[in-house]
């Protein structure tokens, strides 16, 4: 298949260099999950770190419409990556994308950013309900995910893993990851709250949460406590289903350990 890589203007990093770093990826590297869908791994290219997605090849519609209608996972994640930047919204840097395709189909895809040192997710917050800060944080947070929505940043993947979170002496920083389902356009009240629902199902999340949100966006805490609560339990009962029937219809599949 033939590759195209395209570099950020900013990067240091080079083609071949890329393209060598590839060559290693299935052989190296530090695995960043499980890799039962997408694959990341953390690589070092000339002694500075960097994180490498490959996203799962598409099926075989989808070979088609990335390769001639719609722009890859790989590509979305570059650009939007841009845009935060430009918004003031922090994600790890953006260095590069590749693309492998045939003529008529489109194969693997590799999005790479600089990587980031951080502290912990949003996921402590659900595990560990009683670690330092854990007010302070939450609302910050909250503060962090309204200026998103002011700035017309719909997140998408807007789950406990997808905001990476480092302390500094003022407070906290925020940076977005996993880029690729993005929508920018001026977000209702309903799709504000809806887009905290994949967060967690606490209540006691929420309703810090929403106590805060209410503030920001000027609103009863009792009406921004219940749709969000609302948004919550659709999403929970949601997931339940499909998990369910995923269990159910597709038990022959394999993950990887």
């Amino acid at each position: 298949m033939a590759e195209k890589v395209i570099i950020h203007k900013n990067s240091s990093l080079k083609t071949k260099a890329v393209k060598e770093a590839l060559d290693r990826f299935n052989n190296e590297g530090e695995l960043i999950g499980t890799g039962y869908r997408n694959v990341i791994k953390v690589l070092e290219v000339d002694g500075v770190k960097y994180n490498i997605k490959a996203f799962k090849v598409p099926n075989v519609i989808n070979k088609i419409v990335y390769r001639f209608f719609r722009k890859s996972k790989a590509e979305r994640s570059f650009l939007y990556a841009e845009k935060l930047l430009y918004n003031g919204i922090l994600t790890p840097s953006p260095e590069a994308y590749v693309e492998c395709f045939s003529l008529f189909v489109f194969g693997k895809s590799y999005y790479i950013s600089k990587q980031l040192d951080y502290d912990f997710t949003i996921r402590k917050l659900i595990d560990q309900p009683q670690c330092e800060d854990y007010d302070s944080i939450l609302r910050q947070f909250t503060q962090f995910t309204f200026l998103l929505h002011e700035k017309g940043i719909h997140f998408l993947d807007h789950s406990p893993g997808n905001t990476l979170i480092k302390k500094e002496n003022d407070g906290y920083k925020f940076y977005l990851v996993d880029l690729n389902r993005m929508e920018f356009k001026t977000l209702s009240d309903d799709e504000r709250y809806a887009n905290f629902a994949r967060l967690s199902p606490k209540d006691y999340m929420l309703d810090i949460i929403s106590e805060e949100y209410a503030k920001l966006i000027n609103r009863p805490h009792n009406e921004v406590r219940e749709r969000m609560y609302y948004f919550s339990e659709k999403f929970s009962s949601g997931f339940k289903r499909k998990e369910a029937f995923k269990k159910k219809y597709y038990f022959w599949r394999s993950k990887k350990n």
